[in-house]
């Protein structure tokens, strides 16, 4: 479970050496793979009282498998240990999950959407091990992990859905709205990041400058490029790798289907189960589909990462809007100071800024579950209390620079 602890930037003793890292002792690797270990076991001992504590089968049945599947992990860490001549921990560390704390007033949903969100966690901390590592045997392991670790958290997602209330239906549609990155979202959040960033930067030179449309022009068009260019090669970058983690899913779907194809369509059958297929139907369903290779690592890869080939985003798609409406939003409070100098032009660039922050929350109702109203308001308060405080402190910037 939850990889803790310092991080290095190595762990092989021997490895090759990267400029700007530390080669750690011999000790310490033990000491960081221990504690991988540890935890693992903590998610054992977590999934297996989930599982006693259930009392619908069909989801006690789900987390025995995830019980099992974490001391896979655990197993995994023991053998590395083995391998680097390490003795296997007798205690595991008290450093714990929050399934320790299991009457809380949300119940059996706010458990499990707590540790789901600690699953998520112990993906980051995975993976910043892996990219801190050199060592390619642990970095093996890691891989694994990861994307069996985001599963987890996949179920997890299912299983607190099951409730049907409305915020678990609010958390479900804006994870899976998210997930897909649609280029109407990308553009939506583009203008507001890009909004909001240049008003604050209107209103402080505004402030410090009484409204001088020249360092205003500079500082806004300045601030626009910038923006644009950090979202755009941002939504570029988040494409790519959503991209890269599909492909890297498929590929080790593949592979497990061809080395262990019963493990394969007993993960398969665990995602159907989740959806209320009867275990042995699903169990059938599974075998049914692993009869065609290449329909299954689709199934299988859609139920894992909640995508399909046609739903990834295209980096270059996203790239450009999120360039674009970021550049579009950042243009939106410096139109004024084109026409206009000194206070009028503040207060006409705040007043259409104000505008243009309830028209962009209104918007993002499109993309969530959220009324137009609130959000507009929201959004709108929010764009105001910025420009109040960033004038402010352009007025106290002015003042020392006098």
């Amino acid at each position: 479970m939850r990889a803790i602890g310092k991080y290095h930037s190595s762990m092989h003793e021997n490895s090759p050496k990267r400029p700007g890292t530390t080669v750690i002792s011999k000790e310490r690797q033990e000491e960081i793979v221990a504690a991988n270990w540890s935890l693992e076991m903590d998610g054992v001992a977590m999934y297996a009282a989930l599982a006693e504590r259930e009392s619908i089968p069909e989801r006690k049945s789900i987390f025995q498998k995830l019980s099992l599947l974490e001391k896979k992990h655990a197993d995994m860490w023991a053998k590395r240990l083995a391998d680097m001549g390490a003795p296997i921990p007798t205690t595991r560390s008290k450093t714990v999950h929050s399934w320790k704390d299991f009457d809380s007033a949300g119940g059996m949903q706010e458990i499990l959407l707590r540790v789901e969100s600690e699953e998520r966690h112990d993906v980051a901390s995975y993976l910043k091990q892996m990219r801190e590592t050199h060592d390619e045997e642990t970095k093996a392991i890691l891989r694994e992990v990861v994307l069996d670790e985001f599963t987890h958290a996949h179920v997890l997602t299912r299983l607190h859905a099951q409730s049907g209330d409305r915020s678990t239906l609010e958390y479900l549609v804006h994870r899976q709205r998210q997930g897909t990155g649609s280029w109407i979202g990308d553009a939506i959040y583009g203008v507001n990041d890009g909004l909001g960033a240049i008003f604050g930067i209107v209103s402080g030179v505004s402030g410090a400058t009484l409204g001088n449309s020249k360092f205003v022009l500079l500082a806004g068009i300045a601030g626009m490029v910038a923006s644009a260019l950090s979202m755009g090669s941002g939504a570029y970058l988040a494409a790519k790798s959503e991209q890269e983690i599909f492909e890297a899913e498929v590929h080790r779907e593949r592979q497990m289907l061809t080395e262990n194809p019963a493990a394969a369509r007993e993960e398969l059958a665990l995602f159907y189960e989740l959806k209320g297929v009867p275990t042995q139907d699903a169990k059938k369903i599974a075998e049914y589909l692993s009869a065609d290779p290449d329909q299954f690592l689709k199934t299988m890869t859609a139920e894992k990462l909640n995508l399909t080939e046609d739903g990834l985003s295209n980096p270059i798609t996203s790239a450009l809007s999120g360039a674009l409406s970021t550049a579009v939003g950042a243009f939106i409070p410096i139109i004024p100071f084109f026409f206009m100098h000194g206070i009028p032009a503040v207060i006409a660039a705040a007043i259409v800024s104000l505008i243009a922050h309830f028209a962009v929350g209104a918007a993002k109702s499109l993309v969530t579950v959220r009324s137009w109203w609130s959000s507009g308001m929201e959004m709108t308060l929010v764009g105001a209390a910025e420009g109040i405080v960033t004038y402010i402190v352009g007025i106290g910037l002015g003042q020392i620079g006098a």
